[in-house]
């Protein structure tokens, strides 16, 4: 994965981790919702199998609210748009995660739930001046300031993170 986010929680379980940039596809595949993601972790596992020896991993996360993908925001604009989506309400954050090695492959998906407590609009603006947004799916990390903006989380915290690490590594554990 490139995610410097899925390095960090990968390298806190102890592996060695190298980042590769891939370029594949992201755009989203008309399936259903686990399917889709699953998909798109499959495309950027296409992108760099075989760059690296050993066992690769790949991923995409989505944030997902009344059947809409709610992107990286493009304008700060766009990111109080998404936040004021959110503000009092629940959303699915999944992820597709494909581990790979020359020989064999499994690709799932995992899904969370997570509840945004309501926003004022003055929070929402400190918020995305603080330029966290610009770079998350759903306008907003959890790990960072946006952890103030959460309620509760029902299922994987470090899904939501970006990776599911529990799921991964007993993925990772069945080609050892």
């Amino acid at each position: 994965s490139g995610s410097p986010r899925r390095k960090f929680l990968l390298e806190t379980c102890g592996l060695t981790v190298e980042r590769i940039a891939q370029d594949a596809d992201e755009t989203w595949p008309t399936l259903p919702l686990g399917e889709a993601i699953e998909e798109l972790a499959r495309r950027k596992m296409n992108a760099v199998q075989g760059t690296l020896p050993g066992i690769t991993v790949s991923a995409d996360t989505a944030v997902v609210l009344d059947g809409d993908v709610l992107g990286k925001p493009a304008t700060k604009e766009a990111a109080v748009e998404t936040l004021n989506r959110l503000s009092g309400r629940a959303h699915t954050v999944i992820s597709g995660v494909c581990v790979a090695t020359p020989e064999s492959r499994v690709t799932f998906s995992v899904q969370t739930q997570v509840w945004f407590r309501p926003l004022e609009a003055y929070e929402i603006d400190v918020y995305v001046n603080l330029g966290e947004s610009m770079d998350k799916a759903g306008a907003y990390g959890i790990q960072g300031h946006g952890a103030v903006l959460v309620d509760r989380v029902e299922g994987s915290y470090t899904n939501v993170v970006g990776l599911p690490v529990a799921e991964t590594l007993a993925a990772l554990r069945a080609f050892a």
